[in-house]
């Protein structure tokens, strides 16, 4: 009988990662680092899923370069030893370059990842948390939530905003039919649709609410990367894109004409002044992206931006034990976009579930030679003086 009992007793993990792109290989080999083996990464697709999916043009706007000899991580790097440069032997690798460089990581410190599946519901109950899947349930003790932003793009900004094609479900420029494109976002991916529609000698009208290109700050997370700027100065891109900076779009209107018995499409987008600009190509939307953390904003507080509210350990002030890693993260005005970003808090993330399971997490005081273990956000937002 005692034998059945166990067997029908459900095993209990000390933690379940969800999401398996970035954040969730770069968190997994920390929690190993940490001394946690009791633990499973769930994916619900494969590995390095919204890098694959991103258009097959897009590129890292941050540069990869092998620096581990010296002891800078490069800065695309996720886990400490290892470089994309060095093994992809590209300085801007594509989504899919990137993906292969996760699946590699993955394998090579063997973490226990299952792919395609599903997560439909987290329930805190008591001290544990069960969470509902494709396959059947869950139990942990704590939570890490590692999903990405790409995979749920931001879609309903302004009335027509359906009529547009967001830049998330556009698998290749190559492949977008017209010579005349509106584009409503003129940050990184609306500008980088723009350099690759222009590349190709199409016409461009990029709209955007403030002018990111001329930010002055060096925060990429609010400025536009030196790449795309670099990008921007481009003859191709110079020739073809006509630039509309503080020019909010207030709607999308779509009408069918029947012209030599052909029916066509009409967009007319609309800005905030009332003038109309017409173009018979599906207008591209890069508004951004509302993120995965969305599916799970019940389980956290709200700042006023709309972000999760965090603790100093990037845990939910509502359910403890649950924890947010990757381009969500924020702390009062610092934003954790970007992988260099975010990478700083994976041991943070890991010490504090280790400390909660009684280990001594010690190895992880290594992270901080390598710029991997930002725990005084007091020292984040220097500007560049010059």
């Amino acid at each position: 009988a005692s034998q059945e009992d166990s067997a029908r007793t459900p095993h209990v993990y000390d933690v379940v990662v969800i999401g398996m792109g970035a954040a969730g290989v770069g968190i997994s080999v920390a929690l190993m680092d940490a001394g946690i083996e009791n633990f499973v990464a769930l994916e619900r697709h494969e590995i390095g899923a919204s890098f694959i999916r991103w258009p097959a043009e897009m590129r890292f706007i941050t540069p990869s370069f092998p620096t581990n000899s010296v002891g800078m991580l490069d800065i695309n790097s996720v886990v400490i030893g290892t470089s994309p440069a060095f093994a992809l032997q590209v300085e801007h690798p594509t989504g899919r370059q990137y993906a292969a460089h996760l699946l590699g990581v993955a394998a090579a410190f063997k973490l226990p990842v299952i792919e395609n599946i599903d997560v439909s519901e987290i329930v805190p109950s008591e001290d544990l948390f069960h969470i509902e899947t494709c396959s059947g349930r869950f139990t942990t003790k704590h939570v890490i939530w590692a999903g990405g932003d790409f995979q749920y793009p931001s879609v309903d900004v302004f009335p027509g905003s359906q009529n547009c094609q967001h830049i998330g479900t556009i698998s290749s420029y190559a492949e977008l039919e017209g010579d005349d494109f509106i584009i409503v976002g003129g940050y990184e991916s609306g500008v980088d649709a723009a350099v690759n529609l222009a590349r190709r000698g199409k016409r461009v009208r990029l709209f955007d609410t403030g002018c990111p290109w001329k930010r002055e700050t060096s925060d990429p997370s609010v400025a536009l990367s030196t790449y795309t700027l670099e990008r921007m100065r481009t003859a191709s891109f110079i020739e073809n894109v006509e630039l509309f900076p503080h020019t909010p779009i207030t709607s999308v209107t779509r009408r069918l004409e029947v012209n030599d018995g052909q029916t066509e499409s009409l967009y007319e987008v609309t800005t905030l002044e009332g003038e109309v600009h017409q173009t018979r190509t599906n207008p591209i939307l890069a508004a951004g992206f509302a993120g995965s953390h969305t599916l799970i904003s019940d389980l956290f507080e709200r700042r006023d931006d709309g972000f999760p509210l965090l603790n100093r350990h990037d845990e939910s002030t509502l359910a403890p034990g649950l924890f947010l890693c990757g381009p969500a993260v924020r702390h009062g005005d610092q934003i954790f976009c970007f992988i260099y970003k975010y990478r700083q808090r994976f041991a943070v993330v890991a010490k504090a579930i280790a400390t909660s399971l009684g280990l001594p997490a010690e190895h992880l005081e290594g992270y901080r030679n390598w710029g991997m273990y930002l725990d005084d956000l007091s020292i984040c937002g220097q500007e560049c003086v010059c």
